[in-house]
């Protein structure tokens, strides 16, 4: 369907279906750069512990919204899609062609979807008062306003988020206006072979020195708070530093916590009847080399 919008392609799916590499092939052969779409990486530091690409598996492909906030920062969806919109534009005038790689459904779809946010600039005096309260506080303070939210208690980045939202008279239903054409390509693995993927990559960025990041970002100032308000990976291993966890107790209750999550992520992009799923047990590039083909066509 010729629409008159730029392209944009997006790679979405669970966690451990290896998205990232992927995006890179795609954009190695279709001459692309990379926008990565996880809460966690847009964080300075949150390396392992986040899965964020190394350069050396960049493989030369230039990546977007890697590090551009430093740990204890406020980041937002909406200062994700306005970078993300910045980044693709940008991609776009240079006539090259923008990936979207990431497994945060929420941020995936204000940017493929367009959601149509205020842009009224942030109450700064409310957010500061916000940010007195621990996070217990503060979703106490969305229950009472909000009574069935789904959001996760402990994130306080999306509780505060909310709250800000509901204070500025947002009604919290997103309007959209799409700003590109799409098309989504979804990654993930029966959940046998996903749950063995997430189990062997968790031994992976152990080994590689996971413990160690998280001790590094407490030296250098990360609020306990912060890296447990992350959850997965930054919740457990800084609760084993904190020795709050045994190894084998950190070990099993993470495994556990990464699996529910890919869980919850699958809930989450299976309601997008759009997104094109690719074959993992037979040839994915191929499949999704020839839908890019016919799309860009």
């Amino acid at each position: 369907m010729v629409t008159g919008k730029q392209k944009l392609i997006c790679v979405v799916g669970t966690t451990a279906s290896g998205k990232s590499d992927f995006g890179v092939e795609l954009a190695k052969k279709y001459g692309g750069e990379i926008v990565s779409a996880d809460s966690r990486q847009v964080f300075r530091g949150l390396d392992l512990g986040s899965g964020k690409i190394t350069p050396e598996e960049m493989q030369g492909v230039p990546h977007h919204l890697l590090d551009v906030r430093n740990p204890n920062e406020f980041f937002s969806m909406a200062d994700f899609q306005a970078m993300a919109y910045e980044a693709i534009d940008d991609i776009l005038r240079r006539g090259r062609l923008p990936l979207l790689v990431g497994g945060t459904g929420l941020y995936v779809d204000s940017v493929a979807e367009g959601y149509l946010l205020s842009g009224e600039a942030p109450d700064l005096a409310y957010r500061a008062h916000l940010e007195t309260f621990e996070t217990p506080a503060l979703y106490q303070m969305l229950l009472q306003v909000m009574p069935d939210t789904d959001v996760d208690p402990k994130n306080r980045n999306r509780v505060m988020r909310l709250l800000e939202r509901i204070h500025a008279g947002d009604d919290l239903t997103p309007r959209k206006e799409a700003r590109y054409d799409v098309l989504k390509l979804g990654m993930t693995f029966p959940r046998p072979e996903l749950c063995r993927r997430i189990d062997e990559r968790l031994i992976r960025r152990l080994d590689a020195g996971m413990v160690e990041e998280i001790r590094r970002l407490l030296d250098n100032g990360a609020a306990p708070e912060f890296l447990d308000g992350l959850g997965l990976e930054y919740r457990y291993v800084y609760r084993y530093v904190a020795g709050l966890l045994t190894r084998e107790e950190m070990l099993d209750e993470l495994s556990r916590a990464i699996k529910r999550f890919a869980k919850r992520q699958m809930i989450w992009f299976r309601r997008d009847k759009s997104i094109l799923w690719l074959d993992m047990a037979g040839d994915p590039m191929a499949q999704a080399c020839q839908a890019i083909d016919a799309f860009l066509a």
